[in-house]
């Protein structure tokens, strides 16, 4: 059933608290006169309980200097910030051993060897990093056993852009992949001039795709790279935002790609052992004109309550943000202009995009950072680098509202935004955003909504399943017959990784009447009359 919210929700609400947060973050990019490619691309975020207190902390990933890409200074360091349950965090980067040390792009949390403690992965320009959590607030960087650390193609290591976990075969443990950009050489980009006859970066089209990585772990703490056997390096794209999701569900879990400037990728998980490429048979490549898009951040989930995962991308201006509705029988359907998001997003440049239920209403609404790719007013008239951020509050029935305006003064500051990313900071039932933006400040929005709808939340366990539940399929039905789905996966939007406790606003409902969850191992659990605004522990039974 199509879950229609009680009218007159109050209104979203979003309040900076960055002053007070104790979060001192600025993406350092490191821009030069030679425009590489790297520099306006990167603002990885994720968010992570790395001490297992219950509490989400934040992981935010870093460039480093040009030409060398090394961190040869700790305004390079990616950074590590503890929450201290009172509305703070603290700088723990030093002691926790996470500082990087090369150009670095996007990250993936997960608890690769399931032994209970979520684990880290950097896409990285330069060497990709794996860090295993040592269970006492520090991490190993543990990248060479494990073999992860250096996609090829053509003998050089690929410019990984995003990455994600994935359990694609089902066996309990999860496996990694990583979208790959373009081949890139530092200070070898070519000239390209903006409208003023400056210096600017270059489009897409003047860089050689690569093809994606997805690598099976072993369980020994090693992982082999089975790209070619399972069809997934057949394909050569300029891979951005990830997004996992059974579309057809048949089980197993599929993954979605968003291109730039290419058409994005669907490979369709066939039994866990090969994928096929099918994004344009199914009808994700293209936009509704039939045009490859700018494709930056990616969500693939249910966004109607019908149970079928929808497909939600960004891109820059004049191309719109496109939504691709799941209508069964493994077919999507272009519902960009239907769902009035083309509308509003026609002369918006969007990179990281989030989802949640800012009101708690029972719909999942949108969120994106917003930033010019190019950074000089003359490439396009009356457009500047920095836009400020937007909400698009669900309506129902696949229809959206632009609220940006209404949300507070928070959203309202303009800033070349890269990252972005969801979820409960503070443990009070509202989904908050964390966002970043090049050479600025990262800012924590704190959701201060207020209204009487009411929330539930559930932090999984698996036991024959991956430990971390990652692919677990949840199903929530309220007293009054309506239904909500949710895949729990970490990755989001654009480089990011976002709040691993699946979410379900309930409007007015104290209670949920039937939770079903589907894990990956195929066991399925019920069950019944769970108390609302309340976080509930599941264990796979």
């Amino acid at each position: 059933m199509d879950w229609t919210p009680a009218r007159g929700s109050s209104t979203i609400r979003f309040e900076d608290i960055t002053s007070q947060s104790g979060v001192h973050f600025i993406t350092n990019n490191c821009p030069t006169p030679n425009k590489n490619q790297p520099e306006t691309m990167v603002g990885g975020v994720g968010l992570i309980d790395y001490d297992n207190d219950g509490w989400l902390d934040i992981f935010f990933v870093n460039g480093a200097a040009l030409p060398s890409l090394k961190k040869d200074s700790p305004k390079y360091y990616n950074r590590l910030f503890r929450n201290n349950r009172d509305g703070t965090f603290t700088d723990v980067t030093e002691k926790s051993g996470l500082a990087g040390d090369g150009y670095d792009m996007g990250v993936a949390v997960g608890d690769f060897d399931n032994d209970g403690w979520p684990d880290i992965f950097v896409a990285s320009v330069t060497k990709n990093h794996l860090y295993r959590n040592n269970r006492d607030g520090t991490f190993t960087d543990v990248t060479d056993k494990a073999g992860v650390g250096m996609p090829t193609y053509k003998g050089e290591k690929m410019w990984s852009a995003a990455a994600g976990w994935v359990d694609y075969d089902n066996d309990g443990k999860l496996d990694l992949f990583v979208s790959n950009y373009c081949r890139w050489h530092v200070d070898g980009d070519p000239v390209c001039l903006g409208g003023g006859r400056e210096r600017s970066y270059c489009h897409p089209k003047f860089y050689e795709p690569l093809h994606c990585t997805l690598y099976h772990n072993n369980g020994d703490g090693t992982f082999t790279d089975v790209s070619e056997e399972t069809g997934i390096s057949k394909v050569l794209c300029k891979g951005m935002g990830i997004g996992f999701n059974d579309y057809d569900g048949d089980g197993f879990v599929d993954i979605f790609v968003a291109n730039d400037n290419m058409p994005n990728s669907l490979f369709h998980n066939i039994g866990g052992k090969t994928f096929e490429e099918v994004a344009l048979d199914v009808g994700v490549a293209f936009s509704e004109t039939g045009q490859a898009v700018s494709g930056m951040g990616a969500q693939f989930r249910d966004l109607d309550n019908d149970g079928l995962p929808d497909i939600w991308i960004t891109a820059t201006e004049l191309e719109t943000f496109p939504l691709f509705r799941n209508i069964g029988k493994g077919m999507f359907d272009d519902f960009t202009g239907r769902s009035g998001l083309a509308q509003y997003t026609m002369e918006m440049s969007g990179w990281s995009n989030a989802v949640g239920d800012f009101d708690n209403d029972g719909l999942k609404d949108l969120s994106v950072a917003r930033g010019n790719v190019l950074d000089n007013i003359a490439d396009f008239s009356n457009r500047t680098f920095g836009e400020p951020l937007s909400i698009f509050r669900n309506l129902g029935h696949m229809k959206f509202e632009n609220v940006s305006k209404q949300s507070g003064t928070a959203l309202q500051v303009a800033l070349p935004y890269r990252g972005c990313v969801v979820g409960d900071l503070f443990n009070t039932g509202h989904l908050d955003l964390v966002t970043t933006a090049l050479s600025n400040k990262a800012r924590i929005l704190r959701n201060v909504t207020s209204n009487s709808n009411n929330w539930i939340k559930f932090q999984l366990t698996g036991t024959k399943s991956n430990r971390m539940g990652i692919g677990a399929q949840l199903k929530v039905t309220t007293e009054d017959g309506s239904s909500q789905y949710e895949m729990l996966s970490t990755s989001s939007g654009y480089q990011a990784s976002r709040d691993p406790r699946p979410h379900f606003g309930v409007g007015p409902f104290k209670s949920v009447k039937l939770l079903e969850i589907r894990w990956p191992s195929g066991v399925r659990q019920t069950l019944k009359d769970l108390p609302a605004n309340k976080i509930h522990h599941i264990e796979e039974s």
